[in-house]
């Protein structure tokens, strides 16, 4: 079993940047892989990245891709999904979220998840 506690949301201008993070209660070193995911108002969850236990992989969607970085410190229990150029269509909450499958880029292969926070990006 493993806690996540997302941070980082917050109010930014079209064009800005922001870095969420995700600490973990367990060191991630524990061979999760480690994935973001994101909801929009009225829509469903949708997968946005998500990195390998060891770092060694990393898989964006095409609407992140170029704009986002996800990374992780394992000796600090802690993912991180660094975005730029934000544009007001990635408002939503964000989610962290772990799976044992190695490379999950499916939500449903992901049994643990964190609150969420939000990301609001105005025009």
């Amino acid at each position: 079993q493993v806690q996540l506690v997302e941070s980082g949301g917050g109010l930014v201008q079209a064009g800005g940047s922001l870095t969420l993070s995700c600490a973990a209660s367990r060191r991630t070193s524990s061979r999760y892989t480690m994935g973001w995911f994101r909801q929009a108002p009225g829509k469903e969850r949708e997968f946005v990245a998500r990195i390998t236990w060891n770092g060694g992989r990393t898989y964006y969607a095409d609407s992140v891709k170029g704009r986002c970085t996800i990374s992780r410190d394992n000796a600090k229990s802690t993912v991180y999904l660094q975005m730029n150029s934000l544009k007001p269509e990635d408002t939503a909450v964000y989610y962290c979220a772990a799976a044992h499958l190695f490379g999950a880029t499916i939500e449903y292969e992901y049994p643990y998840w964190g609150q969420g926070t939000q990301v609001t990006v105005s025009s």
